[in-house]
């Protein structure tokens, strides 16, 4: 049987006549009559009893209609939840994003998408790097709003950002216009835990300079991280935007490392849904500075 012959078995048992159904449904009796054969002889049952003014259920035929008005209307809920997610101006777009970008470039940048695209729906996930990196493979995010740049994907930047030392407000640096990497020797860090793409950076800046604090905490949150600065328990190197939230104070690094790369980022393995697609393309057409 097909999906259709379920929904003119209601329709038939509406109505109950088989002309009027077949002129309501817009095809031709034979063919309607065609559609229950089949339908009764796949079940092994009779459904209709047939009587001179038309035809009435069986208790069996009962039964069915019942299934078959559930999964009827099952079966058009599909139809438009997938029509919708696969309309550019009504579908859904899963967009996964960095904690640390949850209050700077990701509300501006869906403030500007909804405007643009209204009907969208933009489901979204903040978690860290890897956890956007396993949703990216498997189908979870469809895009996301990271840093670093990723080693494999579509990518396109959208903003980029200073990084600063963020020190409590009575630290001997905290009046200093300008510290070097080499003015945190002997500094306690409070940082990001170890396979978090924001850690490999600060490693990196750190190493460069020939610094390794020790780490008095670790968080996943940048914001926590300012905060523990804030409470005097060490220092820590944060975008600028996150800094002086608590009451730290922020103070530019002489390095020129010290920036993060915000951008968008895409499986090019396979298509964007067209609701993803047109999130994409408007990032890309946007002119930067969210």
């Amino acid at each position: 049987m097909y999906v259709r012959d379920l929904a003119w078995l209601v329709e038939l048992a509406e109505r109950g006549h088989v002309t009027e159904t077949a002129a309501a449904l817009g095809t031709t009796q034979p063919t309607l009559s065609r559609a229950l054969a089949r339908v009764e002889t796949e079940l092994g049952v009779r459904l209709f009893e047939r009587h001179h003014e038309g035809v009435a259920l069986t208790p069996y035929g009962e039964l069915v209609v019942d299934a078959a008005t559930t999964m009827s209307d099952r079966w058009q809920q599909l139809t438009d939840t997938l029509a919708g997610m696969l309309d550019p101006d009504a579908g859904i777009v899963r967009l996964a994003f960095l904690d640390s970008m949850a209050t700077s470039v990701v509300p501006a940048l869906l403030r500007d998408f909804h405007r643009a695209a209204p009907r969208v729906r933009v489901l979204l996930s903040q978690e860290p790097a890897h956890e956007i990196a396993a949703d990216l493979r498997t189908g979870a995010a469809d895009l996301a709003v990271c840093s670093p740049i990723p080693e494999a994907g579509g990518w396109h930047p959208i903003q980029e950002e200073r990084l600063v030392l963020a020190v409590p407000p009575a630290h001997r640096l905290a009046a200093r216009k300008r510290v070097r990497v080499a003015d945190l020797a002997g500094e306690e860090l409070v940082t990001t835990p170890r396979g978090f793409g924001f850690r490999a950076l600060v490693d990196a800046i750190l190493a460069s300079g020939g610094v390794s604090p020790a780490i008095s905490f670790e968080s996943q949150d940048l914001a926590t991280i300012e905060g523990l600065v804030a409470a005097g328990l060490g220092v820590a190197i944060l975008p600028e935007h996150l800094a002086g939230a608590s009451g730290t104070a922020a103070v530019p690094l002489a390095h020129p490392q010290a920036k993060r790369t915000i951008g968008l980022t895409w499986r090019r393995d396979r298509p964007l849904a067209p609701a993803a697609e047109r999130f994409r393309e408007f990032v890309v057409a946007a002119r930067a500075g969210w």
